[in-house]
């Protein structure tokens, strides 16, 4: 009685393995119904985007469905590959009759695959202006590899309706394709488009028997200390060797170190020096077999500190400029703080995408200027000026030789334009300002040998009204002749 019960539940347990396991398939073959004569060809990377208007005679839908999934094929010895399986119904209206097609295009160079076709509600042969035929298009998501199978058609079967299917695909695991099915000559419109996602390493039976996926273990330490990630390369049996970078996960992952292969049937660590500590930068390591599935680890992901500081000033032309050293998706602004500890203001007409490098034209340098890096996540600022040790211009406040309770006075080291504003603080809220008042440009002094002051003063403004002496009033002032300037601010000036 237990026997016969033990023997009952391994038959369940094979049962439910084979419902879950991917389907089985002995050869790669491409198959046309009967009555149809398909010849194909391959090209790489070539995609034409040019369309021409459909013929009225065209049915607005000649592919009624389309199914994909994943097959695997097995050769002795575990050595398993995975494929696409392409399922399409087809279906023609009207009285014509119907051309069909199947193409076998490659996932990746050197291999072979099939694909289902739209149909023509005529044959070359009975109308030459019709279909000839169809291309489809793989494009690999991560590498933008396309490759295109165009597949010219003859015969003429008597059916309006079919079925097709392909196991000629060639997939790896965890891949994403995009594919595209259009007519030949291609009319506008008429097309299929699809994202298909292979299933990666977490599926049960790919993992048993998908080289790719029973790869050896990857594990890490990172040392900050000397700048070293050590990746450490677990023996598995039966395995390949195994190859270790670095790299900055872009689009793709581009090298930022060495190559290293590790050779297979032991246990190896492996020392991969680093620059600097960036989310972008991974570990990723791959089976010494031609499209292997690749590990990613990025130990610094949560890291973003060192992306804001790749600030770069130049004096010269007075440009600063930012340049993301990994993807970030947000905005970035200049700012600047009216006292230290204070809340940054951001500056007018200075936000910017971020998408690549951004570079702001004639920038004043002051130590209150600061960038403003916005993501979803939280803000960070940087402020490169700030250790300056002295600012360009400097903004005093002194009692006025006219009626006016308050002069302003700008010191310079070279000409340089400015204006003024009173600003009332109000809590809570932002404080209220007056318009600004432009500064009169002064003579630059000389010493006694005919040669410029250090900081003479360039230009000036009195202040007329008793507002400048209330409580609570801060005078700004800035330049103009500049397209980015911070101002410099002095609150509750004494008066006469």
């Amino acid at each position: 009685m237990l026997l016969g019960e033990a023997v009952a539940l391994l038959c369940l347990t094979w049962v439910a393995y084979q419902t879950l396991a991917l389907p089985r398939i002995a050869e790669c073959d491409l198959s046309c119904t009967q009555g149809f004569i398909c010849k194909s060809r391959v090209k790489w990377n070539i995609f034409n985007s040019f369309c021409r208007p459909p013929p009225a005679s065209l049915p607005e839908s000649v592919l009624k469905g389309l199914t994909l999934s994943t097959a695997m094929k097995c050769a002795p010895y575990n050595n398993c590959s995975l494929l696409l399986r392409v399922q399409a119904s087809l279906t023609l209206h009207g009285e014509h009759k119907p051309c069909w097609y199947s193409g076998c295009f490659t996932g990746r160079k050197g291999a072979k695959g099939a694909w289902p076709g739209l149909t023509s509600p005529a044959c070359p042969l009975l109308h030459p202006e019709g279909l000839r035929g169809l291309e489809a298009c793989s494009m690999n998501t991560n590498t933008q590899e396309t490759v295109c199978q165009s597949v010219r058609i003859s015969g003429v079967p008597s059916q309006l309706q079919f079925q097709v299917q392909f196991n000629c695909f060639k997939v790896s695991a965890a891949q994403s394709l995009y594919i595209t099915l259009r007519t030949i000559p291609h009319f506008c419109g008429v097309q299929i488009n699809q994202l298909y996602h292979v299933e990666d390493c977490r599926d049960e039976d790919m993992k048993r028997n998908l080289p790719d996926c029973f790869a050896r273990k990857l594990t890490y330490q990172v040392d900050r200390s000397h700048k070293v990630i050590l990746a450490q390369v677990h023996e598995a049996p039966g395995s390949l060797d195994f190859y270790l970078r670095l790299c900055l996960r872009w689009f793709t992952c581009e090298d930022v170190g060495v190559l290293v292969r590790v050779t297979a049937d032991r246990t190896s660590t492996v020392s991969l020096p680093y620059n600097q500590e960036l989310p972008c930068l991974c570990l990723e390591g791959w089976s010494a077999t031609p499209d292997a599935v690749r590990i990613q680890i990025c130990p610094f992901e949560n890291d973003t500190e060192a992306l804001w500081d790749a600030i770069q000033y130049h004096p010269g032309s007075q440009a600063l400029s930012w340049e993301p050293a990994c993807p970030v998706s947000g905005h970035v602004s200049l700012c600047w703080h009216p006292r230290p500890g204070t809340h940054c203001q951001e500056l007018e007409h200075s936000r910017r995408p971020v998408q690549s490098r951004v570079q702001y034209l004639l920038v004043d340098p002051q130590p209150q200027l600061c960038l403003k890096f916005s993501t979803n996540l939280s803000f960070w600022i940087r402020c490169p000026f700030e250790r300056w040790r002295s600012p360009a211009w400097k903004m005093m406040v002194q009692q006025a030789p006219s009626q006016s309770p308050i002069r302003v006075t700008f010191f310079s080291s070279s000409p340089a334009h400015f204006q003024v504003r009173l600003c009332h603080q109000r809590k809570p809220g932002p404080p209220t300002c007056y318009p600004a008042l432009q500064a009169t440009p002064l003579p630059l002094a000389t010493g006694s040998q005919g040669e410029l002051t250090a900081e003479p003063p360039v230009a000036f403004v009195d202040i007329p009204g008793d507002e400048v002496c209330a409580p609570g009033t801060c005078i700004q002032g800035w330049r103009t002749d500049v397209h980015f300037s911070a101002p410099q601010q002095l609150c509750d000036p004494k008066c006469s």
